[in-house]
């Protein structure tokens, strides 16, 4: 298990945002599983690594 000393922010659900709080691993052939805090409500939700996508940061030069 990774846990992130920054959250990371994180788009799930094609249009919720969140921060990614840490990842665990899933297996050799599997999908790592992914802890995420919702912005509306605070609700903590887990997600496959093919569920989630990193939030577009400028200063990363991530780019949508």
């Amino acid at each position: 298990m990774l846990e992130f000393k920054n959250p990371i922010p994180v788009i799930v659900e094609a249009n919720k945002e969140g921060y990614a709080i840490y990842v665990a691993s899933g297996g050799t052939f599997e999908n790592d599983i992914w802890c995420v805090v919702l912005c509306e409500g605070g609700i903590v939700r887990h997600y496959r690594s093919d569920q989630i996508r990193i939030h577009r940061n400028e200063t990363l030069d991530l780019k949508k």
